[in-house]
C-alpha cells in the first residue's frame, strides 16, 4: 500500500495521519520518551494531534479547518505545524523519513497492524519468502515425478492386461486339449 503523502480525500487523511503516529511512536528515541508511564498520555496525545495535524496541512487544509476538526486551539495547530513543540518536530522528522524511503520496513509494518495482521521483521519475511519458494519448487518436482509414475502405471497396467490375454488364451487351449484327452 502506498502512503499518500499528499493525501486527497479523508481515507487518505486517515491512512496518513496513523502512519505517522504510529511511525512515530515506534521510532527508538519517542520509546524512550515515553517510557515514563505519567509521560506517556500527554506524548500520545500530544503525537496524535501533530500527526493530525500534519496529514491534514499535506492535503491542503487551513489552519483553522485543521483546528476546527481536531477539537484543538489555531495557536496549538501553528505551534505543531512550524515545529516549535516537540511532537510537532518528532512527526514532521517522520513524515521527512517516510518521504525519504527511510521508513519502509516500519511503515509496512504499521500497515499490516492497521490491517490486523501480525509484524514479521524483514529477515524473518525473507527467510519464509524463501522456504515458501524453495518447497514449491519440491512440490513442482514431485509433481512431475508423480506424472512419470503415474505413466508407468499405466504401462505396467496395459503389460499386465497383455499377460491375462495370454494366460487365458493359453488356459483355454490347455481345456481344450483336456476335453481332446
Amino acid at each position: 500500500m502506498e502512503v499518500p503523502l499528499n493525501p486527497i480525500g479523508r481515507e487518505e487523511i486517515h491512512r496518513l495521519e496513523s502512519i505517522l503516529l504510529f511511525a512515530t511512536l515506534f521510532r527508538p528515541e519517542v520509546i524512550e520518551l515515553i517510557k515514563d508511564p505519567a509521560e506517556r498520555l500527554t506524548w500520545v496525545d500530544s503525537l496524535a494531534v501533530a500527526a493530525g495535524a500534519i496529514a491534514r496541512e499535506k492535503a491542503g487544509m487551513t489552519v483553522r479547518e485543521i483546528a476546527e476538526e481536531l477539537g484543538r486551539t489555531e495557536a496549538t495547530i501553528r505551534k505543531h505545524l512550524k515545529g516549535e513543540t516537540k511532537a510537532g518536530q518528532l512527526v514532521r522528522e517522520t513524515y521527512e523519513l517516510i518521504k525519504q524511503g527511510k521508513l519502509d520496513e516500519l511503515v509496512r509494518n504499521v500497515e499490516v497492524l492497521a490491517k490486523g495482521g501480525q509484524l514479521v521483521a524483514l529477515e524473518e519475511y525473507e527467510k519464509l519468502k524463501r522456504e515458501k519458494e524453495e518447497l514449491e519448487a519440491k512440490l513442482n518436482e514431485l509433481r512431475e515425478r508423480l506424472k512419470e509414475l503415474e505413466a508407468q502405471n499405466r504401462e505396467l497396467q496395459a503389460k499386465l492386461e497383455n499377460v491375462r490375454k495370454v494366460l487365458n488364451d493359453a488356459l483355454e487351449r490347455i481345456r481344450e486339449i483336456e476335453k481332446l484327452l
